[in-house]
């Protein structure tokens, strides 16, 4: 009996600490860093390094979300949304997540630094207190365009992995970085739409809540407008071909309909859809990206062949 409460409580702690992480966010924040290691090099890549970079990447992701929620906790237990959270709920000591973001922090800045490139590791840890300091204790609460300039930091991750391989920032990398740039606004408002009321009572300054509905929708749709343009420049400048090209449109056009329907006719329902598609289209967007670096010189090579 004692070994099975002793089981259940070391399954309750490890679920908190694994909360604290943000694992879906940081789960899409690896998945693009590693899109942006294999596009960096043109055939295969050395996976020790992928795997180091991805580990690195991913505990300094994670120490920045825990450090958003040590920041956050008050807020986080009046909103719906985040009021399970751990530190939000007071089944964690402060003190413990402090010193677990403290250790995720260190680990992840030391393989990078030991096992991947310094500059990596640099920027990796600009990013982190960016997105768990600058936004959370800065922007969130003072501005409602704080998810636009903390947007920074959450893209990042395809510039990260990038220079993991490459050791260099290049004009492609930083073309990675400005898609999930433009990308975060409207993705992040759909959300803001529907959860307004909470972001009112916790006092953040959301653009919804200050603008209102009807501004934010228009906001989402231009920054829409802003992404798609945004979104073709990797084929204008050949750095894909015609897989991407072909797959962005589709994409693209998934996104304005969600978009446009929202903006013509607002609903908490769409906001919601808009909001989960836009997860879906930045990671079937990185994937069209993979494929086509792997496939569309094949594909032409034995179209020549052929002809």
């Amino acid at each position: 009996m004692d070994s099975a409460v002793q089981n259940d409580s070391l399954s309750a702690a490890f679920r908190q600490y694994y909360d604290l992480t943000k694992p879906r966010v940081v789960m899409l924040i690896v998945f693009t860093a590693i899109v942006g290691m294999l596009l960096a090099v043109p055939g295969a890549p050395n996976w020790w390094t992928v795997l180091m970079a991805s580990l690195g990447i991913g505990l300094a992701a994670s120490s920045g979300a825990a450090m958003n929620q040590i920041i956050d906790m008050r807020a986080d237990a009046i909103m719906a949304r985040t009021q399970n959270r751990p530190l939000a709920t007071g089944s964690m000591p402060v003190w413990q997540a402090v010193v677990f973001a403290a250790i995720l922090c260190a680990a992840g800045m030391v393989l990078l630094v030991y096992q991947v490139n310094t500059l990596t590791a640099v920027l990796t840890f600009i990013s982190m207190v960016g997105y768990g300091v600058i936004y959370t204790v800065f922007l969130k609460p003072a501005t409602p365009q704080n998810i636009v300039i903390g947007g920074a930091a959450g893209a990042a991750p395809p510039l990260l992995g990038w220079v993991a391989m490459t050791n260099q920032v290049s004009a492609e990398a930083c073309l990675l970085f400005l898609i999930i740039f433009v990308w975060t606004p409207p993705h992040f408002w759909a959300l803001a739409l529907y959860r307004r009321e909470e972001y009112a009572e916790a006092g953040v300054p959301m653009l919804p809540v200050t603008h209102g509905e009807e501004f934010t929708r228009l906001q989402i749709l231009l920054y829409t407008y802003i992404l798609i343009a945004v979104t073709l420049l990797p084929f204008t400048i050949h750095m894909f071909g015609g897989i991407y090209l072909l797959c962005a449109l589709y994409l693209n056009a998934r996104f304005m309909y969600y978009v446009y329907r929202l903006y013509l006719n607002y609903s908490d329902a769409l906001s919601r859809q808009t909001f989960f598609y836009s997860i879906k289209y930045l990671m079937y967007l990185f994937a069209a990206m993979l494929l086509d670096h792997y496939l569309w010189d094949r594909l032409v090579l034995l179209w020549l062949d052929w002809v």
